[in-house]
């Protein structure tokens, strides 16, 4: 395990804060001030900026017009990009890129991955399931069209060359509205996941709007009878469970980025708020309260590169990848909670001025925590895998 980044990944840091210098949180209106979504498009102007400068293809190979780095590459830019509240898939549209780049048929690739570089197409995911608590591979089945060819009963594949049709609900799906093509994880007869590379204009698609904490689009994805090829359908094993841990590590990194930038805020406000003469940030109180904000950004940060180095390097180790991807949600999770929320009580009534952007960074953090779900979990989860991987 090596923390140091490449030159690659630190050019890659330097161009995203360059794009992102110019980036105003308050670039939407307030969340708390406009009922329902506060835009019914993504930030196009940033999206644009995006591909001139390459970092929408940043982890694409160079055969498809990408620079060729990995998933830590892609967490450092999302973590400039959470300091800006980016309005931008980002996230959603390079991993399910580069799951496709992994794991699905050439031809697949060369179809979406080019014009996914150039910004030109636009990819998100349904990785919620229906309500959120349960695997979202089990919220839609796919089964082999007509019922024939293959072995669906046996849980194999279908024939090859034959098509598969999708029945179930996928909710809370980011900019679905916008995206050219979804992706979405189900189950065959067999129980097993695959991923379906889904045009959002197919016959039998239909999207229900929904609304995030943070103000932002998102869509219940209402799947009936619809038909996809055999090779928009990625059956590899491993596949979603790859793509469901880099969706999480990567919303781990917007975690840190957010928190990062609430903490400078709470920092520049207490040093030139006064009591009694005095700064605040000199208040012991006041001290203690960021310093123990700083311990959890540190722990966010060391447990989210670690996650996100088991996922690039495909790297052994006692537990699987799953264990450190849980650790850094316990973290994220609940460390994002702590930080904006210590923020909020040490700028007072000032921090939830709407003409002040901290209460904006209040519902990202919210809308994230919610998205990882609550470190109770994450810590059952991992204590389940250490049930199965003992460590002794």
């Amino acid at each position: 395990m090596d923390f140091t980044f490449t030159e690659e990944q630190q050019a890659a840091v330097e161009a995203a804060r360059a794009v992102f210098s110019d980036v105003a949180p308050d670039r939407a209106p307030s969340p708390a001030l406009t009922p329902g979504a506060v835009a019914e498009d993504i930030d196009r102007q940033l999206w644009n900026e995006l591909a001139r400068t390459d970092l929408l293809g940043l982890t694409l190979s160079p055969d498809h017009g990408g620079a060729g780095l990995d998933p830590i590459a892609l967490c450092l830019v999302l973590r400039e990009s959470a300091k800006v509240l980016a309005r931008v898939p980002l996230l959603e549209s390079c991993a399910v890129a580069m799951a496709v780049q992994r794991y699905g048929e050439s031809t697949l690739a060369a179809e979406l991955l080019p014009p996914a570089g150039r910004g030109e197409l636009i990819l998100t995911v349904g990785a919620n399931g229906r309500s959120g608590h349960d695997p979202a591979e089990l919220a839609v089945a796919a089964r082999p069209y007509g019922e024939s060819g293959g072995n669906e009963e046996s849980g194999g594949a279908s024939a090859e060359g034959s098509d598969w049709v999708l029945d179930g609900v996928q909710s809370a799906v980011p900019w679905a509205q916008v995206a050219d093509w979804i992706a979405i994880p189900a189950h065959t007869a067999g129980g097993r996941p695959v991923l379906a590379l889904v045009p959002r204009a197919r016959d039998g698609v239909t999207l229900a709007d929904q609304v995030s904490t943070s103000g932002e689009r998102l869509a219940e994805v209402r799947l009936d009878g619809v038909r996809v090829s055999d090779r928009e359908l990625i059956d590899a094993p491993g596949c979603w469970e790859w793509l469901r841990s880099l969706l999480t590590t990567g919303t781990c990194a917007l975690a840190l980025g957010l928190g990062e930038r609430v903490l400078a805020m709470t920092a520049a406000y207490t040093g030139r708020r006064e009591q009694f003469g005095f700064p605040v940030a000199t208040f012991q109180a006041v001290a203690v309260q960021a310093a123990d904000r700083y311990i959890d950004l540190r722990a966010m940060e060391a447990t989210l590169w670690q996650a996100a180095w088991r996922i690039s390097a495909d790297a052994g180790g006692p537990l699987p990848a799953a264990g450190d991807v849980a650790v850094a949600k316990i973290w994220a999770s609940d460390g994002v909670r702590r930080v904006v929320q210590t923020a909020q009580h040490l700028h007072g009534g000032f921090g939830a001025d709407t003409d002040y952007p901290l209460h904006r960074f209040h519902a990202w953090a919210k809308q994230i925590e919610l998205s990882l779900g609550p470190a109770a979990a994450h810590e059952e989860a991992l204590g389940d895998l250490l049930a199965a991987h003992p460590l002794g």
